[in-house]
Parts: structure tokens; C-alpha cells; sequence
């Protein structure tokens, strides 16, 4: 059964990660080697979680995987496109030899 809306990876860091590290946004975002804005942008879910950005965030919790924080935002994407209209795609049609 699949998961009713997944939630987007960065809600884990808004809500559970940076306030049991103590830290504002302005560290965190020192603390990766991004800036605020880009920081503040993945907390309010307007960005996603890049390959660039997993392999920050598992450089700097040491957990969960970077495979981990991409598998996340790829099922979060995937569950928001397939609430969409989809046009129908025919099968692509391959030569018998």
C-alpha cells in the first residue's frame, strides 16, 4: 500500500533535526557550506533535496544516507506528480527480429 502524501525530507530537519541540535537556521546553514536563503528555501519546501545536498546532510548528521535523503525526496516528487493529470503515453513499439 503506498503512503498517503509522503512528507518532504526537509520537514525532518525543520522539525526534528535543528531544534534538537539547538541550532537557527543562519548555523545550519554555516554549518553545510550553503547560505541562509538556500537553507531557509529547503525548510519551506519551495526547493528539494539535491544529490549535492544529501551528500551534505550525511557528511554532516553522519545519518541517514544520502541514498536515504534522495529515496525521500524522490517518493515525495513522485506521489505529487501522480496526483496530476497524466496525458496518455502509447507503448513504444519495438521491432521483433
Amino acid at each position: 500500500m503506498k503512503m498517503f502524501c509522503p512528507p518532504h525530507p526537509a520537514s525532518i530537519l525543520r522539525e526534528d533535526i535543528l531544534p534538537a541540535l539547538g541550532l537557527s537556521v543562519t548555523e545550519a546553514a554555516k554549518q553545510l557550506g550553503i547560505s541562509r536563503v538556500q537553507l531557509s528555501r529547503l525548510l519551506n519546501e519551495h526547493s528539494g533535496i539535491s544529490a549535492d545536498m544529501a551528500l551534505r546532510l550525511e557528511q554532516w548528521l553522519q545519518t541517514p544516507s544520502a541514498e536515504s535523503w534522495l529515496k525521500m525526496q524522490m517518493a515525495y516528487d513522485l506521489w505529487h506528480v501522480q496526483q496530476k493529470a497524466r496525458p496518455t503515453i502509447q507503448p513504444a513499439i519495438t521491432a521483433m527480429a
